[in-house]
């Protein structure tokens, strides 16, 4: 197993708390970035904000994962991790429908070429509903990618 990779979970939520935990079992480094602060009893690495990880994602070996895209901080979290080196960034939901960070961040003033380095949907296509397979399914695709595999990953 390497630990080269950087698993970033965005946002504390019953996803995030899977992917932390099976990430860092199958060698990911992980981390969680809330901005409201490290939830009761979180034991891993809780941070405010990407500035808290600039060291961490200098070697552009990050894989980011919003894990809910109702929260209001979401535009300006995605906006901060895209003017980093992340490798790859990701944000959970609905593929039917267009997601909610394309307008937060065209609020913001991220051009559109940087929006579309934002994956949506994310993981691979197993009809995953709960935390937990949401998770395995992001997971397995990372995975995919970390070992040079498609996959089926969903790019785009």
């Amino acid at each position: 197993m390497s630990a080269d990779r950087l698993l970033v979970a965005v946002f504390a939520s019953p996803v995030s708390e899977v992917l932390l935990r099976w990430g860092a079992e199958l060698g990911f480094r992980t981390v969680l970035v809330e901005p409201r602060g490290a939830p009761e009893g979180t034991a891993d690495v809780t941070v405010r904000s990407f500035g808290d990880l600039d060291d961490e994602l200098a070697a552009g070996t990050a894989d980011v994962v919003v894990t809910d895209h109702h929260r209001e901080e979401l535009g300006e979290v995605l906006r901060d991790a895209l003017v980093r080196p992340a490798r790859w960034i990701g944000v959970m939901g609905n593929p039917r429908h267009e997601g909610p960070h394309v307008a937060a961040l065209s609020a913001l003033g991220v051009p559109p070429g940087e929006i579309t380095r934002v994956h949506r949907p994310i993981g691979l296509d197993i009809g995953s509903r709960e935390p937990a397979e949401i998770a395995l399914s992001t997971l397995a695709g990372l995975l995919a990618d970390r070992n040079g595999r498609p996959g089926g990953f969903a790019h785009g």
